[in-house]
């Protein structure tokens, strides 16, 4: 598709809570069009209908098929490959929500059909389109930074789990808990920070102390908490990455915790370093000088608020109507994400660093 005022279709796989998410957001950009939605839930199917007056159907070919660009696939992680894979296959742009996939192995086959498709895909790691994240990278770009060499990438939740009995805790549904569903925000940021070196070795340990006690308490949780079904997940995390440029990464992530919340995200720069806070958005530099005198310099950087999923689907419509695939947010840096996942899982299962690279 080209030219930057054509209306784009855009269809919907995964009528729940997050396609709903990004429903409502399309529905306020213009030039764009929902043209309809999938779901094997017929309740689901006929919520997404009346609300956005659009027809929904049960498998994805009746909606690949129709006068449709791009689809938004938000399904349970499982389910990627299937759709995202048929999408691309129909010629279609793909924006498909993250993580890539549920194991490496999907992932790896979602990457392999994203090469030889004619549209693109790009996943959906939103964050990396905040402002302070713009900021940052638009600073390392200028040198301010120096030469980044290590970032400590934080995602902990007091309590948190999303949903307990849900899809998110079911590991065959899932592929994993706190370090798939939010740990693969703070390896994408990480990595983004670094630019994306080859990451050479990982070692991880994992934990499951929380979700399944039936002490477990909470003031609020993303999903509907059943007390009741599976959960075969982890809910904490702590990683060690290091990379072929000896650039590295600590990681600790977690959906409970009994400790204070941490949303921060520090990069050690060998000329200046910064915080971003997640949680509020905030970004602080740390600098040292000599002039005058030898001192510190803290800086407090506010920006301008921006629904970072918004600007993702910017991003990603314009993207459609040009033809041109984005450079950011690509399979392949999605791919990395995956494999660093999987490497922490079986550095935990095997007690051992793995080497990937």
């Amino acid at each position: 598709m080209t030219g930057s005022s054509e209306l784009v279709r855009v269809g919907f796989v995964g009528l729940g809570n997050i396609g709903h998410y990004h429903a409502d957001r399309v529905v306020e950009l213009s030039g764009v069009d929902i043209a309809g939605g999938v779901d094997i839930n017929p309740e689901a199917r006929a919520r997404f209908a009346e609300k956005y007056g659009v027809e929904s159907f049960e498998s994805y070919e009746v909606l690949y098929e129709s006068d449709v660009d791009a689809v938004v696939v938000t399904t349970p992680n499982k389910f990627h490959e299937e759709y995202a894979v048929a999408a691309l296959r129909a010629g279609l742009d793909v924006l498909l929500e993250k993580p890539l996939a549920h194991s490496l192995e999907s992932a790896e086959r979602i990457a392999e059909a994203a090469r030889n498709a004619e549209g693109f895909c790009m996943v959906g790691f939103h964050n990396r389109f905040r402002n302070p994240i713009e900021v940052i990278k638009g600073y390392q770009e200028s040198g301010r930074f120096g030469e980044t060499r290590h970032v400590e990438a934080n995602i902990v939740r007091r309590r948190g789990i999303p949903g307990r009995g849900s899809w998110f805790t079911n590991d065959d549904i899932a592929g994993g808990g706190a370090l798939i569903d939010i740990g693969v925000h703070a390896i994408d940021l990480a990595l983004h920070f670094h630019d994306f070196p080859t990451v050479t070795e990982v070692t991880g340990t994992i934990r499951s102390q929380f979700g399944s006690r039936e002490d477990y308490a909470y003031l609020e949780m993303w999903g509907e908490d059943t007390q009741s079904g599976e959960f075969s997940v982890d809910d904490s995390v702590s990683a060690f990455l290091r990379c072929a440029d000896g650039k590295t990464v600590s990681l600790e992530v977690a959906w409970a915790a009994n400790r204070a919340p941490n949303e921060e995200f520090v990069i050690r720069g060998t000329d200046a370093g910064a915080c971003f806070d997640k949680a509020d958005d905030s970004l602080t530099l740390y600098e040292t000088g000599r002039q005058g005198t030898d001192h510190f310099s803290d800086s407090q950087i506010e920006t301008r608020h921006e629904d970072p999923h918004k600007a993702e689907q910017r991003s990603f419509f314009d993207a459609v109507r040009t033809g041109t695939p984005p450079g950011r947010n690509t399979v392949e840096q999605a791919l990395e994400v995956q494999r660093v996942i999987d490497g922490v899982y079986r550095s935990n299962a095997q007690e051992r660093a793995i080497q990937l690279g």
